[in-house]
């Protein structure tokens, strides 16, 4: 049997995996050059770290972006960003399509479960229109954000500047070229404002961004509803958004009115809410807040975005349905309903799966991080709790944010080898890695006589 014959067997999953780990590790090569640092020194793990952060758009850095690494450096982050957040596949049948080659069997079912919640005949229409939307959406944000640089910066200098903020901040990356990330710019409007529409757009998923721009282009020329998902993921987003930015006012007491201008007492909460789901930016010292207050954050990087987009995290279309299960079976309702609409049995189970699952792995490698600490006498510095801190470093990988208590640049080899293990959990998802373990057969196994057992 010939290659071509044996290659559509691969499943998705194997085929989206196999695709980050070959742009990683180019990745990882590109930037152990020694044009690629201003020292021209950099270790093999930090590259790969850097590397993994960067495609799997995550934003935990080792080093500081903007002063360690050169402009090649920072190009070589800023392109793996872009194919991360798009996607590997997304990038590969865009270029096929393009040149006009054909694209495999296994290409179109990688798109399918990428961008379609249903079975769809227009797969590559909805990709194509994806990437139009995602480099328009990018050349609008750059354009503000250079308004806003353009006042500090030389033209060139603040064009390449919001260039890289506006493409990290559609793909849910976090990387920033300031030490501080944007905590210089906490009460500035139009930052503010930009960044986080550029995270929420590109947090909400493809399919939702598809839908809705259906919806807008067709809704005078035939009948347009917007899909359960779509309505899902708005809803639960708006919701998420509007508690976690009340949350955090409350919680970390502002100072008065005199002593803070209007704008950064609803611009700081609102901009920590919006990134700490999947985005990594910040405009608060993280290590400073309170312990209440992480608590929360931990609870948002956890679900993350939504699905199909450029965030990971158990997604929250997963806590909507654990919501809805919940209420139901509270009402000894047999059937889940979501507008209207019932949700299939095998989607609950596998939401219910998802979050265990993802539990487990978050409690392994916290686990993991902190034997190392205790067989290596290591520990970190500048944090009050440091069980805590490779808490929140640990979801934070998971959920592909890029938040920190400044845990990061101390990690040590073995530390950060499990968080990129986590990161690319995170933006693969924890599903594809369940497919690729234990396969996607499904049996009825061996049924037994009932027996009832006491719980709670």
């Amino acid at each position: 049997m010939t290659a071509n014959h044996r290659m559509p067997k691969l499943h998705p999953a194997v085929v989206v995996l196999a695709g980050f780990i070959l742009v990683i590790t180019a990745g990882m090569l590109l930037l152990k050059l020694p044009i690629s640092t201003r020292s021209g020194v950099f270790s093999w793990i930090d590259a790969l770290f850097t590397a993994t952060s960067a495609v799997c758009v995550t934003g935990l850095a080792v080093v500081d972006t903007g002063g360690f690494f050169t402009a090649f450096g920072q190009g070589v982050i800023l392109a793996l960003i872009q194919v991360g957040g798009l996607g590997v596949m997304t990038i590969s049948v865009t270029l096929f399509q393009w040149i006009g080659r054909g694209v495999s069997f296994r290409h179109r079912m990688v798109m399918q479960d990428l961008f379609a919640h249903t079975p769809r005949e227009d797969i590559f229409s909805v990709v194509k229109s994806i990437t139009l939307f995602t480099f328009s959406v990018e050349l609008v944000g750059a354009g503000l954000l250079t308004f806003h640089w353009i006042r500090e910066m030389p033209f060139c200098q603040a064009l390449y500047t919001a260039v890289f903020h506006s493409v990290s901040a559609f793909c849910n990356a976090g990387f920033a070229l300031f030490p501080d990330s944007m905590m210089r710019y906490s009460d500035n409007l139009l930052l503010n404002g930009t960044v986080c529409s550029l995270i929420v757009i590109g947090g909400i998923g493809f399919p939702v961004l598809y839908d809705l721009q259906c919806r807008v282009k067709f809704h005078r020329r035939k009948r347009c509803r917007l899909s359960v998902q779509t309505k899902t993921v708005l809803l639960t987003s708006f919701i998420l958004i509007v508690s976690g930015a009340l949350m955090f006012a409350v919680l970390e007491q502002l100072p008065p009115r005199g002593e803070q201008s209007i704008s950064h007492r609803v611009l700081t909460p609102l901009f920590q809410s919006v990134t700490c789901r999947t985005a990594g930016f910040n405009t608060v010292d993280i290590a400073a807040l309170k312990d209440a207050t992480l608590a929360m954050m931990i609870f948002l990087m956890f679900f993350g975005a939504s699905p199909g987009s450029c965030g990971g995290g158990v997604k929250t279309t997963t806590l909507a349905l654990l919501t809805v299960f919940t209420l139901s079976r509270i009402r000894k309702q047999r059937r889940v309903n979501l507008f209207k609409k019932s949700v299939p049995n095998e989607t609950l189970t596998r939401s219910m799966s998802l979050i265990l699952i993802s539990i487990g792995i978050i409690g392994l490698v916290l686990f993991m991080l902190l034997v190392g600490d205790s067989t290596t006498g290591h520990a970190v510095t500048g944090t009050r709790d440091p069980f805590l801190a490779y808490l929140f470093e640990t979801v934070s990988a998971f959920g592909t944010v890029g938040l920190s208590m400044g845990v990061t640049p101390q990690l040590t080899d073995w530390g950060k080898g499990w968080i990129i293990l986590m990161m690319i959990i995170g933006r693969v998802g924890v599903l594809t890695f369940a497919y690729i373990i234990v396969g996607t057969g499904t049996t009825n196994g061996v049924e037994y006589a009932e027996e009832n057992l006491m719980i709670g």
